[in-house]
């Protein structure tokens, strides 16, 4: 019993009474650090900061300008496309755009690069009777697709807006797109994947001559004299025109260039 209570004695000791200090302050305090004082404006400052107009002189406009702009300086030489058209209709999925067994060839290469080109739009149902890129062939007559509802569903392949760019396409106007082929045209800056307001593919056939004119938003089909308005490209425009997101982000500075 004796034993018992000295333990406990010797125990309670130890215990920290509640207006005891703390071991911390029983040892010599760290000296005082003065931190450098930190302006919390600019340390959050959003990403569209780095959007800002860019002189007259830069190779390329910023996105938030570039949409918003109406001066000439605005207008590029890519904003017009003319040529004859390919007409498809509803759900073309991507590998009816590029079939699988063709998705082992490498875009970065050149050599491989121009065979995907010839290969574009070869899944497509023997419905269609005249071919996209004929035999033989790397690029096709036809630089502007005219398609349906849901153009691009199916697989997230990047092959698909690649190789409709090999083969020479500028645009593709449909009523509408699945999400991932939208992204994978912008990303790569392959092809301007457009939106028409109504279903102008069962308007136009296979073989008119159309123009796309980015600027006024409009489809021009030369062959019927009719006009179609197109739903506006946004801020995807400055980066498609660039190349790609990666592109765009050099030239307006956002990442180092690859000379650097």
């Amino acid at each position: 019993m004796a034993a018992s209570t000295t333990l406990s004695s010797s125990i309670t000791t130890f215990k920290l009474s509640p207006h005891q200090p703390r071991a911390s302050s029983v040892f010599n305090p760290l000296p005082s650090v003065k931190l450098p004082s930190i302006s919390f404006n600019n340390l959050f400052n959003p990403l569209i900061s780095r959007c800002v107009p860019t002189p007259k002189s830069s190779t390329i406009s910023p996105l938030r300008s570039a949409a918003s702009s109406t001066t000439p300086e605005a207008t590029t030489a890519a904003t017009t496309f003319h040529g004859v058209c390919y007409v498809v209709g509803d759900n073309i999925d991507t590998d009816q755009i590029i079939p699988a067994e063709y998705l082992t060839l490498v875009p970065s290469n050149p050599d491989e690069y121009k065979k995907l080109g010839s290969y574009a739009l070869c899944g497509l149902p023997s419905s269609y009777q005249t071919r996209f890129v004929e035999p033989g062939e790397f690029t096709s007559k036809f630089s502007i697709i005219i398609g349906g509802d849901n153009f691009g569903c199916g697989s997230s392949r990047e092959h698909a807006p690649v190789a409709l760019g090999a083969a020479g396409v500028a645009a593709v106007v449909a009523e509408s797109y699945a999400r991932i082929f939208f992204r994978n045209s912008v990303s790569t800056g392959e092809v301007y994947p457009l939106e028409s307001e109504v279903r102008i593919c069962e308007e136009c056939k296979t073989g008119d001559v159309v123009t796309v004119e980015l600027g006024e938003n409009r489809l021009i089909n030369h062959t019927t004299g009719k006009e179609y308005k197109l739903k506006p490209i946004g801020d995807a425009g400055p980066v498609i025109e660039a190349g790609g997101i990666f592109a765009y982000a050099r030239k307006a500075g956002m990442i180092s260039s690859r000379e650097a």
